[in-house]
């Protein structure tokens, strides 16, 4: 398959690979989670040590999008998802292979870097669909995506837990070079669309950031919101080993709560356009800050009801994380559509910064104040989120140019 022709229907079973494609890149950089206290206790690290790999794989995550994701107008994507497959193959196995920190951190960042194939398979999938049905296309492979993102941690937590985490990245690793082999076989060339130097692309993002207050909301709220959820995430392993001695594979069940919240999110969507995404971006930074809030009262409750709380946190500042970042994509996309690319290249960048900052910040807030600082730290973003929300009001962006 050498092109393609946007009038004929594309296979389900082409989107379907997609969606799988998404989710499996995007787990690589989740996997680390549920294993740290693993990973620390083979590796001999610090608290401090072991916040710095997710830390670094989110930094890697979101300097991919900013420096490598503009590469998808200029050069066939195609060809641009084959080598990120190729690359995140190799250095998944190198982290199962890593014997000190300094090895661990350095891999750690790359897999980040290489793991935005998964936003390079989103436009992909909308170049693929018949003209009328791209959202459908893109809403799937975007639950390819989801579900990656939170299942990770539950298949890492139950795998490390069984075989250690060496194999868990193995794992991976075969995977990825699996769903290399099968896009170099059925996936078509794409065309180039923009004829743009590469320094005139990130130049042209500085414009949009400069220019559009909308962008730098959302983004600034989405990132609040990140640091909240990467807190939480980044320490919660460590934290029911330190308090109530459960292993990794309870850590990740956990993520089957925030799945399930999660998946909730695209209800969102047709919410948005009832009240408006504006709205909708409110009331989701507003659940994420009572969800952590609530955590507040676990000290005054047995241990299963601690647990328990646990869960439903997970769940609701879950649904509140994912209901926001589709209202904010939402709001940023009907900025200026020709641009759609960039400007979802740079709310993701500030996503994946907070996501970064979070697990840094969490894990050294746990090291001076335990569990209650980390839920306060939660709670002050998202509640900083929601005051960047609602001091932009209610209303709709103007929109630049009609889709």
């Amino acid at each position: 398959m050498n092109g393609h022709s946007p009038l004929v229907d594309v296979p389900r079973w082409l989107i379907f690979i997609l969606a799988i494609g998404a989710g499996f890149s995007v787990a690589a950089i989740y996997y680390a989670q549920p294993l740290l206290p693993l990973m620390g206790s083979d590796l001999h690290l610090t608290i401090n040590g072991m916040g710095l790999v997710p830390t670094l794989t989110q930094a890697g995550y979101a300097l991919g999008i900013l420096f490598l994701l503009p590469l998808g107008d200029r050069h066939d994507r195609r060809t641009l998802i084959l080598l990120k497959s190729g690359a995140l193959a190799v250095l998944l196995l190198a982290c199962s292979l890593a014997s000190g920190l300094n090895t661990l951190l350095l891999v750690s960042l790359l897999i980040g870097m290489a793991a935005t194939m998964a936003q390079d398979i989103v436009p992909a999938a909308a170049i693929l669909a018949p003209e009328g049905k791209q959202g459908k296309t893109v809403g799937t492979v975007m639950t390819g995506l989801l579900l990656g993102i939170l299942l990770s941690r539950t298949v890492s937590g139950f795998v490390g837990a069984a075989f250690g985490w060496r194999v868990m990245y193995q794992l991976a690793a075969a995977s990825i070079a699996f769903i290399g082999a099968v896009m170099w076989c059925v996936l078509p060339r794409f065309a180039v669309h923009s004829t743009l130097s590469y320094p005139a692309l990130m130049q042209s993002m500085a414009h949009l950031w400069q220019r559009y207050p909308t962008l730098r909301r959302a983004a600034l709220a989405q990132g609040f919101l990140s640091v909240s959820f990467s807190a939480f995430w980044s320490t919660l392993a460590v934290m029911l080993l330190d308090h109530y001695h459960l292993g990794s594979a309870v850590a990740g069940t956990f993520g089957i709560a925030g799945a399930a919240g999660a998946l909730a999110a695209p209800l969102a969507g047709g919410l948005a356009d009832k009240v408006g995404a504006a709205r909708v971006t409110q009331l989701g930074a507003l659940l994420v800050t009572i969800a952590f809030a609530l955590m507040f009262v676990m000290p005054l409750l047995s241990t299963e009801a601690q647990l328990a709380v646990i869960a439903l946190s997970a769940i609701g500042f879950d649904l509140g994380l994912q209901s926001s970042l589709v209202a904010h994509q939402n709001l940023v996309y009907s900025l200026e559509p020709k641009a759609r690319g960039r400007l979802n290249a740079l709310l993701f960048t500030v996503v994946f910064i907070g996501m970064a900052a979070g697990s840094a910040i969490g894990s050294k807030v746990y090291s001076m104040a335990g569990w209650p600082g980390v839920v306060a730290l939660a709670t002050l973003c998202g509640a900083i989120a929601l005051a960047i929300r609602l001091s932009a009001g209610a209303t709709r962006p103007q929109v630049q140019t009609q889709p």
